[in-house]
C-alpha cells in the first residue's frame, strides 16, 4: 500500500477532536520552534555564545527557578515519551529525544503528541 494511500486511511480515523488536538500542538510547536530560534539568532547576533546563555540560565534566582523547571519538565517529558513509545510500539522515538536536546521540549514534546494522535489513529480500526 502506497504512503499516500496510508495517510488517507489514516486521516479518515482521525475523530474531529484527534485533527483538533493536532492543530493545537502544530501551533504550539511552530510557535515555540520561532520563540526558540528566534532568541537563540538574537542571542549569537548580540556577539554572545551558547555558554553565555548558559550561565545566564543561573545568574539569579528567578532565572535559576526558571531553568531548574524547564530541565525537570523536559526530564518528565522525556521519561513519558519513551514509556509511551514503547506502550503503543512508536517508532522514531530517538527524532523527538534529539529534537528535546538540539531544538527545544516545547518543540518537541508537541511533535512526539502530534506523532502519538497519528499513530494511535493508523492502529486502530481496520
Amino acid at each position: 500500500m502506497s504512503n499516500a494511500t496510508e495517510q488517507v486511511r489514516v486521516s479518515a480515523r482521525l475523530s474531529r477532536g484527534d485533527t483538533a488536538l493536532i492543530a493545537v500542538y502544530g501551533v504550539l510547536a511552530v510557535g515555540a520552534l520561532v520563540g526558540t530560534q528566534w532568541t537563540l539568532i538574537t542571542q549569537l547576533a548580540r556577539g554572545g555564545s551558547m555558554g553565555d546563555a548558559g550561565r545566564d540560565l543561573f545568574a539569579t534566582p528567578a532565572s535559576t527557578f526558571s531553568a531548574v523547571d524547564l530541565v525537570v519538565v523536559a526530564l518528565v517529558a522525556v521519561v513519558f515519551m519513551v514509556v509511551e513509545s514503547r506502550r503503543l510500539g512508536m517508532r522514531r522515538l530517538w527524532v523527538y529525544i534529539v529534537l528535546t536536546f538540539v531544538v527545544a521540549i516545547s518543540v518537541a514534546f508537541p511533535l512526539f503528541l502530534i506523532e502519538r494522535q497519528v499513530h494511535r489513529a493508523r492502529v486502530s480500526a481496520p
